[in-house]
């Protein structure tokens, strides 16, 4: 397969505000251990680590919200690690974000179908209110749901207009972050899905950052495990299921709850 993404030697840092100096800059905190993984086209990726491990950091320097601190971050043959705003505009629609909170990504003073419009018309699409209906036909919403404001919908839904936003723009990779962890189960089910439904029919690339290796079981063929801002193991979901190979992946299996706790997790 042809790799979408190519990821090496990946370090980022961030200031520490929490003790910045009277005088002079803040010192840098490391995130990201040097990473270096790629993702293959039209693959299901999913990125798993507990709070802290910098699995969301990782997703956002992938999408280019978050800017390296040194090595490589090669988006389908182009170079994106210190790309400028002017250089990563034009490709800022083929790699699109779905956020954990909707609540706080979609703007609560607009109606739905501005919501997904706005991007479309920066991005210069034509034929803007078809495409708005055709993304909520994709993601199972009525029309209708065009002139809804966000806090008329359930969770479930608004997570389903975070979704018809970064499908309507045609992207060809979506990263997903921990999106289902706020919903109940049975409005998990269908937003995992949902998802396997869009990757097939529209061809997409997707990643999926969760903490719950349960969740990535369900829905990707590969999964990167972080520890402390470092890849701790990268290799097809089922085989880290039956044989993991590190003490912390196997930390994160046993948290898994069990129907009966004395099956294993195979």
């Amino acid at each position: 397969m042809v790799d979408l993404y190519k990821v090496d030697d990946l370090h980022l840092s961030v200031a520490d505000m929490t003790a910045k100096p009277l005088v002079g800059p803040a010192r840098r905190i490391e995130i990201l251990h040097g990473l270096s993984f790629s993702i293959p086209k039209g693959s299901v990726v999913g990125i798993v680590g507990g709070s802290g491990s910098g699995k969301s950091t990782l997703g956002r320097a992938l999408v280019r919200l978050l800017e390296p601190s040194s090595g490589a971050v090669i988006f389908d043959g182009t170079d994106i690690t210190h790309a400028s705003e002017a250089a990563l505009r034009p490709l800022r629609r083929r790699f699109q974000m779905i956020f954990q909170d909707p609540l706080s990504s979609l703007n609560p003073r607009h109606r739905v179908g501005r919501i997904i419009a706005e991007p479309l018309r920066l991005h210069g699409f034509d034929a803007v209110a078809d495409r708005v209906g055709r993304a909520l036909d994709h993601v199972g919403l009525p029309r209708g749901f065009a002139g809804r404001y966000p806090h008329e919908l359930s969770g479930g839904q608004r997570q389903r207009v975070g979704i018809a936003r970064a499908i309507a723009l045609e992207p060809d990779f979506i990263l997903a972050d921990e999106i289902v962890s706020g919903l109940d189960v049975s409005s998990q089910a269908q937003v995992l899905n949902l998802l396997e439904q869009l990757v097939r029919e529209l061809g997409l690339t997707l990643a999926f950052i969760s903490h719950d290796l349960s969740v990535i079981r369900r829905l990707c063929q590969r999964t990167i495990v972080l520890y402390q801002g470092k890849i701790v193991e990268d290799r097809l979901t089922d085989q880290l299921f039956a044989a993991p190979e590190a003490a912390y992946t196997r930390e994160l299996l046993e948290a898994i709850p069990l129907p009966d706790p004395s099956q294993p997790w195979e």
